[in-house]
């Protein structure tokens, strides 16, 4: 129950207290304010477009925007989410594209999705797509290996005609 005490044996050597805390002036890093700039930059929050915002213009970004508001303008973007009680009148361009509320306009994206809340009325140029049950859709839809250059859209069959 009761062991020997250690206090007198020898044991493995460790270095004295004031050789471990004090840094060699040489190596020892400059303390600053303001930490350096990674070297990846960490992608940044999508832009959200609020239920209460109109917005009457053009929105261009390399990011995400999520639209929960009016949008009546085009939009291009890298990934755009159309919210459930969102309207957008416009042309989508978009490397990936979620729609759940309106849009009255053409879409154009390498990806697109059209949940069961969508209403879509317009033409769809895409590389892939995805339609949910219950999404209303009035326009054509086109596949094409570069929906997102200009120009890319064909003239096609409109409503109404035959």
């Amino acid at each position: 129950m009761f062991s020997k005490s250690r206090i007198n044996e020898p044991g493995p050597k460790q270095a004295p207290e004031a050789e471990k805390k004090v840094p060699d002036a040489m190596t020892a890093a400059p303390k600053t304010d303001y930490a350096p700039a990674a070297p990846n930059k960490a992608k940044p929050a999508a832009s959200v477009l609020s239920s209460d915002l109109t917005v009457v213009g053009n929105l261009k970004t390399t990011g995400d925007i999520q639209v929960e508001g009016v949008v009546e303008g085009d939009i291009r973007a890298h990934l755009l989410t159309v919210g459930e009680s969102a309207t957008i009148r416009g042309e989508i361009v978009a490397d990936d594209i979620v729609i759940n509320g309106r849009v009255i306009g053409r879409v154009r994206g390498l990806k697109v999705r059209l949940t069961s809340t969508a209403r879509v009325e317009g033409d769809i140029i895409h590389k892939t797509i995805a339609i949910e049950s219950g999404a209303h859709f009035e326009g054509s839809v086109q596949r094409q290996d570069d929906p997102l250059s200009a120009g890319a859209a064909k003239p096609g069959i409109q409503r109404g005609e035959i």
